[in-house]
């Protein structure tokens, strides 16, 4: 059905090439090499939904009806996707697609059903109900997912073996500074917030000195931009290095939520944030690693490239004009010492996983191929989750499941509930699982890590176990295949399992970690009216919509 504020005669041309179906009804008459809806973008945030298209791909010239039930029109393409509108004009600053102009092409919010068709006989059919502002329909055969307009779904990118650095939080932090310190050409810096005094001193002398530095951030963490991030950016800035941000009315992602760098030929992926208590080794568990391969990092380049290419980015000299920023929360004087060393190790092979896309499914592969040992680094978990469901199922083979959780105060509460109910249903199907609140001792502050060692496989990235993160954020992960990874997180993740416990599991620091909390908590609080919450929650932990 058309929009009532148009005429009737909407031909709905590129309405039944939009592939917006939240609710698909597809009529596959004839094989995957017939015309096909690709996609559909009936809502644009533009006033009068001006630049509406449907997307329609065939294999060569095709002489095609769309119809909606109330109108049709007749189609005449050169082959390959293009983009039917009725205002060429603005859908060309939409897509690159080719566009080809058509009449009477208006496309309903509320919903159509849009048949496409050749000879008198219908080659695909797609519906959709309510569509959301600035979102379109992307049609994979029977999949339907609407995506915001610049989104593009990535495969799973698999390379072959490589020389990484091996490394976590706190205990090593210079080897992310040492990292862009070294850099002669280019870096490319991506993250969610970005505080720290040393990352911005490294980036501002490699500018100086010549290297092409970029940079790109979330524009909105929770608990908004702080007046530190905002002195940081304005230093950068001023050093002629390129700072944007990213987010916004109908931005790709939820969040900016990744953490890693391009240096060189070298690509840097990390757990932690670029600030203090992350990558200043000043307060999180994190994992990181560094690969030294060329086709990865141009993997990582290709990423960036496109995320910072998009409609929802803006120049920070732009952006930061009139506004106002959050109180910085004071930085962390906590230091730890090196208990877990940096190690230099050789992966067989290395795959970049991204969210939203492919990252969810490649996890839950990983988790479905473990064999004998799963162990469990995160913040905390989604009960209800694919991730969740994957480590049960492979309980249930007989892998020795272990998942440690943080026992930071924002989430402890939480996360004792969600240990006990894990352990619960262990126990009463006798599974090989068990989940424990992790008790850091004097190792770190507190548990920031995303992480998994699965048999001889290591996920390290900025990926969380609930739906919002792997289905609404723009995330990173890189899947290591090696013994030898597998070997050193393996290691650093039993020693947090036992972390401050004495034989038997008593807790022997349980007095001074309770002061130290009570402590945390009370200078965290004080500030939580104005403070950058990404210091704590990284804004990430919980679903929090923008």
């Amino acid at each position: 059905m058309f929009r009532t504020r148009r005429p009737t005669v909407r031909l709905l041309l590129v309405c039944a090439l939009l592939v917006a179906g939240t609710t698909p009804a597809v009529v596959a008459a004839e094989p995957t090499s017939a015309p096909r809806l690709v996609s559909v973008y009936p809502n644009p945030l533009a006033d009068g939904d001006a630049g509406e298209f449907v997307v329609v791909t065939t294999t060569g010239p095709q002489n095609l009806t769309l119809a909606d039930g109330e109108g049709a029109i007749e189609l005449s393409l050169p082959g390959g996707p293009v983009a039917i509108s009725a205002d060429p004009t603005a859908t060309k600053a939409l897509t690159d697609r080719p566009v080809v102009a058509v009449s009477g092409l208006e496309l309903a919010n509320g919903g159509e059903r849009l048949v496409l068709s050749r000879g008198g006989r219908a080659v695909d059919t797609v519906v959709y109900e309510d569509a959301p502002a600035g979102e379109r329909l992307l049609v994979d055969g029977d999949g339907r997912e609407w995506r915001p307009l610049g989104y593009e779904p990535r495969p799973v990118l698999a390379r072959g073996g490589a020389q990484v650095t091996a490394f976590v939080l706190p205990d090593s932090p210079d080897v992310a500074l040492d990292t862009i310190r070294a850099a002669d050409d280019r870096i490319l810096l991506a993250g969610y917030t970005f505080t720290s005094p040393r990352v911005t001193r490294a980036l501002v002398d490699a500018s100086e000195r010549g290297v092409r530095v970029r940079l790109l951030v979330d524009d909105a963490p929770v608990g908004g931009l702080t007046t530190r991030e905002a002195r940081m950016l304005d230093r950068l800035a001023r050093a002629d290095v390129e700072v944007r941000v990213i987010g916004g009315e109908g931005a790709r992602f939820a969040f900016h939520h990744p953490k890693y760098a391009v240096v060189d030929h070298a690509a840097l992926v990390l757990t932690e944030n670029w600030k203090p208590s992350g990558t200043g080794g000043r307060s999180s568990r994190g994992w990181g690693v560094r690969v030294d391969s060329p086709t990865l990092a141009a993997d990582l380049a290709a990423l960036f490239a496109s995320d910072i290419a998009g409609r929802d980015v803006t120049s920070w000299t732009r952006f930061r004009r009139g506004r106002a920023f959050t109180e910085s929360d004071p930085l962390p004087a906590s230091t730890f010492p090196t208990r877990h060393a940096p190690e230099r190790v050789q992966v067989d092979a290395v795959r970049l996983l991204t969210a939203p896309g492919n990252a969810e499914r490649a996890v839950v592969g990983v988790v479905d191929e473990t064999d004998e040992r799963l162990d469990v680094v995160q913040v905390s978990v989604e009960r209800d989750h694919p991730f969740t469901h994957a480590a049960f199922d492979a309980a249930r083979r007989g892998v020795e499941v272990r998942v440690l959780l943080s026992g930071a105060w924002y989430v402890r509460e939480e996360n004792e509930a969600t240990a006990e109910w894990m352990n619960r249903r262990a126990e009463r199907e006798n599974l090989p699982l068990t989940a424990r609140v992790a008790d850091p001792g004097q190792r770190f502050e507190k548990i920031h890590a995303k992480g998994i060692v699965a048999d001889d496989t290591v996920l390290v990235g900025s990926l969380n176990w609930n739906r919002h993160s792997s289905r609404e954020n723009r995330e990173v992960v890189l899947a290591l295949e090696s013994e030898a990874a597998a070997s050193y997180y393996g290691e650093v993740f039993a020693a947090d399992w036992r972390g401050g416990r004495g034989p038997g599991g008593l807790v022997w620091v349980a007095a001074v970690a309770a002061v130290a909390g009570v402590v945390l908590a009370w200078r965290r609080l004080r500030f939580e009216g104005a403070v950058d919450l990404s210091g704590a929650w990284d804004g990430e932990e919980h679903r929090t919509d923008r």
